[in-house]
């Protein structure tokens, strides 16, 4: 990498989130397992489970999916360690579960304040393969280092049931729920055989650049080669290489003079505004150090 990590560490101090300088030291061997935990700490719930804006865009204070999601992404980093904590997300989510272990898209709120309404008009009772793959495909990825959430059994439903799900995908998907699809895939060939096949099937409806356009997002808005295949894996199958070295050079390219990165979609607050750019920072330096 060629990027200016001493900009980057300046930003986060400047604009970020704990959780995201935290978790940058930890990427680059300043930190420690224990501050990482103890920042997410902040957004957990008696539950189990994570809320309290942990998603953005989703400043409510109640358990999530879209907590769980970046939870795990934080048990993920401190690996090869552990924690109880990620069992207990596994026992919320269990809980939770629709029939089969899927998750809904969001749970209901109280306060709708601050959070995008996607989240908040969420159908509580209705299977949604973006939200379980998204947290599936992390837990998964936690499982490689922790025997506790390999076996959980929730985890053991909920990736039958993407696998399913997936396997009867017949039109083309949105682009965020075929992103997180393809990503669980990624995660799941390992154990499960069967992700392989599904693997060309969702290429079936990838473009040859791998950009998709975000319906319902910006006019802009799109999503990437990296926002399907961010790390090497079994999912680089479906892309282009040469698609793929140049977005790496593009993401590269994409640090601003403050040292961050930034989103090209809109955010519902001003403090989403800001931690979404810490989030993105913290994501671009980790992607772009995974595949060099």
């Amino acid at each position: 990498m060629t990027v200016n990590l001493a900009a980057a560490a300046s930003f986060l101090a400047t604009h970020g989130r704990v959780l995201d300088r935290r978790r940058f030291e930890l990427l680059f061997g300043d930190g420690d397992a224990e501050a990482v935990l103890s920042a997410v700490a902040g957004y957990r719930n008696a539950d189990g489970g994570y809320g309290w804006g942990l998603e953005p865009d989703l400043r409510a204070p109640e358990s999530q999916p879209g907590g769980a999601l970046h939870a795990f992404e934080v048990f993920e980093d401190i690996a090869p360690k552990t924690t109880p904590l990620a069992l207990e997300l596994c026992d919320w989510l269990e809980s939770v579960s629709l029939p089969g272990g899927g998750l809904p898209f969001a749970f209901p709120v109280a306060d709708r304040a601050g959070s995008a309404p996607f989240w908040t008009d969420a159908d509580p009772t209705k299977f949604s393969l973006q939200s379980t793959a998204f947290v599936a495909s992390t837990a998964l990825r936690v499982a490689a280092h922790d025997k506790a959430v390999a076996e959980h059994p929730w985890l053991t439903a909920a990736v039958s049931t993407c696998l399913d799900a997936i396997a009867r995908v017949e039109e083309q998907p949105h682009a965020i729920e075929l992103s997180f699809a393809i990503r669980f895939l990624d995660a799941a060939h390992a154990s499960r055989p069967e992700a392989d096949e599904l693997l060309d099937h969702l290429g079936k409806f990838l473009p040859a650049d791998g950009i998709l356009h975000v319906a319902g997002g910006g006019e802009d808005e799109v999503l990437r080669p990296l926002d399907f295949s961010p790390i090497p894996g079994p999912s680089r199958k479906v892309l282009d290489p040469a698609a793929v070295a140049a977005e790496l050079e593009r993401l590269e390219s994409q640090q601003l003079e403050d040292g961050g990165w930034t989103v090209d979609f809109a955010s519902f607050s001003p403090a989403a505004s800001l931690e979404w750019r810490g989030y993105a920072t913290v994501r671009a330096i980790s992607v772009l150090r995974a595949n060099s």
